[in-house]
């Protein structure tokens, strides 16, 4: 409910669009997070001896980051906090003091999470099916060869003897907080005020897809961005879409340190996922969503009832 927001703040103000301050609040946060994650990679190369002139050059400095990829998880996390976590934060106070409510920041019920990620696992073959039909597309070759430098920084990071705990802190853990709270928590909630709830779902997902510069994977990536997106609306919490977030990226973590290990390499991206599975994954994701939007509104229900006999017992 609006009405439990208390839209207050310094720029509710304005009488301008909910959806044009949550555009720049990505806008600003896209800027910071990428410019201080450069900032802070150089002051960590240069302090290493790093030579900051021989950076001109493509080839070196995609080298010298894979030699330095410790630094670089490093200036990416610090990015993420200070670019993409803060000024979530930061605007949304300048909305409403209670920017708990505004970010759906509320406990939740286990059975709802437990739900959410058999959600997840059943999502994945639909997301990968996807993700193959997408990438066969007839791309520009600038576009495969800016996704192909991108992800071979990725499987070079990978490759490095880092323990699962740091792995799975920088690309998994901070991503879901930092991008879920940006994402879900706050420009869901501007486009929800905007455009109603099934657009505001819509929205957040496709600009999260959007958001992580890989055009090849902008439709499974929405895809999940969207499933979070209903997640947070259905449980009226951002902790499901968080943990959702976490264990998709725990899962690719932890998946590319195995195949690392073993010597080998797993192109995710491009293993095609049979229709057997995929099918049944989809009835069984169908199932799942029911099952969970049923009992979210159960529990809602039953917490009203808890709220109102609370009410009288007081009166």
């Amino acid at each position: 409910m609006l009405s439990e927001l208390e839209l207050n703040g310094r720029l509710e103000r304005y009488g301008r669009s909910p959806f044009l301050f949550g555009v720049l609040g990505l806008i600003l946060a896209f800027i910071l997070f990428q410019g201080i994650s450069l900032v802070v990679t150089l002051i960590i190369l240069a302090m290493s001896g790093v030579n900051m002139v021989e950076l001109v050059d493509p080839e070196t400095l995609t080298q010298t980051l894979s030699d330095n990829a410790s630094s670089l998880l490093i200036a990416n996390t610090i990015g993420q906090v200070f670019g993409l976590l803060i000024p979530a934060l930061l605007f949304t106070r300048l909305h409403t003091r209670n920017w708990t409510a505004f970010l759906r920041i509320r406990r939740v019920d286990v059975k709802l999470l437990g739900l959410s990620v058999i959600a997840l696992l059943a999502l994945i073959p639909v997301v990968q099916w996807f993700g193959v039909l997408s990438d066969q597309l007839p791309w520009p070759e600038w576009i495969r060869s800016f996704e192909k430098s991108q992800m071979d920084l990725i499987e070079q990071i990978l490759t490095q003897d880092f323990s699962l705990f740091f792995t799975i802190s920088v690309l998994a853990i901070t991503p879901a907080i930092c991008e879920e709270v940006l994402f879900r928590g706050y420009f869901q909630r501007q486009s929800e005020r905007s455009f109603g709830i099934v657009w505001g779902i819509v929205l957040s997902g496709v600009v999260f897809g959007l958001y992580h510069m890989r055009l090849t994977q902008a439709i499974p990536l929405s895809m999940l961005g969207v499933f979070m997106a209903y997640l947070t609306w259905r449980t009226k919490s951002i902790f499901p879409a968080m943990l959702v977030h976490l264990a998709n990226n725990s899962f690719a973590a932890i998946l590319g340190k195995v195949a690392s290990k073993e010597g080998s390499t797993i192109d995710i991206e491009t293993f095609e996922m049979p229709l057997t599975i995929v099918l049944p994954a989809a009835i069984i994701l169908v199932g799942v969503l029911i099952v969970l939007h049923k009992l979210a509104i159960s529990i809602e229900s039953q917490q009203l009832n808890q709220s109102v006999v609370s009410a009288h017992d007081r009166s």
